[in-house]
C-alpha cells in the first residue's frame, strides 16, 4: 500500500510536471518569433518584460532571460535607429539586458549564444560614448564574440555579428565592406545547415543577414 501510494505521487508530480513544461513551451512558442521580425523600442520593450515574466516564473530556464535581454538590447538599437544617440538614451536598456542576461548565465554556462547577447551588449554601451568607453567596451566586445566563436564555430550569429562589425565600422578603424560580405556569406551558410535544440531554441538573425546581403 505504501509502495502503491508513493508510486502515485510520483505520477502525480511528474504529470504536474509535464503540464508546468508544456505550458512554457507554449507561451515561450507565441514569443520567439518576434525576436527577429521586432524593431520598434517600445514593443521590443514590452517582449522583454513577458520574457521575463515567464523566467521568473520558471525561475530554472535560461531562454526566457536570455530572449529578455537579447529584446531588450535591441530596444536599444532601435532607439538608435530613430536618430536618439547618447548614453543617457541607450544605457538603460544596455544595463538592463546585462542584468537579464547574468540571470540566463547563470543557468546556462559556456553558452555561444549567451555570449553573443553579452557581444551586443558591449557594443551598445560603446556606442552611446565611443570616445571614453571604446578602450573598455571595445575589448570586451571583441572577447565575448571570440568565445562564442570558440564554444560553437558553427553559430551563424558569430559570422552575422563579425560581418556586421566589419560593414558598419569605418575602414580607418580596421572597417572593410568586402571582408564584411564574405563573413556575412559565411553566416547564410551556417544558417543553411544550423539546427536549433528546439522550436524556442536561438534560431535568429537570418532576415538580418539577408538586410546586408541586399546592400
Amino acid at each position: 500500500m505504501k509502495k502503491f501510494v508513493s508510486l502515485s505521487f510520483f505520477s502525480l508530480l511528474m504529470l504536474v510536471s509535464f503540464a508546468q513544461s508544456e505550458k512554457y513551451v507554449k507561451a515561450m512558442e507565441k514569443l520567439v518569433p518576434s525576436i527577429d521580425t521586432l524593431w520598434n523600442a517600445d514593443q521590443l520593450k514590452d517582449l522583454s518584460n513577458s520574457f521575463e515574466r515567464i523566467a521568473d516564473a520558471e525561475k530554472t530556464q535560461w531562454l526566457p532571460y536570455y530572449y529578455a535581454a537579447l529584446a531588450r538590447v535591441n530596444a536599444g538599437y532601435a532607439i538608435m535607429m530613430t536618430g536618439a544617440t547618447g548614453a543617457d538614451k541607450t544605457d538603460p536598456e544596455g544595463n538592463k539586458a546585462q542584468e537579464l542576461i547574468t540571470k540566463a548565465e547563470a543557468l546556462s554556462q559556456n553558452n555561444s549564444e549567451i555570449f553573443i547577447v553579452k557581444k551586443l551588449i558591449a557594443t551598445l554601451m560603446m556606442i552611446g560614448d565611443p570616445m571614453n568607453r571604446y578602450m573598455t567596451y571595445g575589448p570586451a566586445a571583441g572577447e565575448a564574440l571570440e568565445t562564442a566563436k570558440k564554444l560553437n564555430p558553427e553559430n551563424p550569429r558569430v559570422y552575422l555579428q563579425e560581418g556586421a562589425d566589419k560593414i558598419n565600422t569605418p575602414e580607418q578603424y580596421g572597417g572593410n565592406k568586402e571582408e564584411g560580405k564574405k563573413l556575412i556569406e559565411e553566416a547564410m551558410k551556417k544558417f543553411e545547415s544550423f539546427k536549433p535544440e528546439s522550436a524556442i531554441h536561438p534560431n535568429w538573425g537570418r532576415g538580418q543577414a539577408q538586410y546586408y546581403l541586399s546592400k
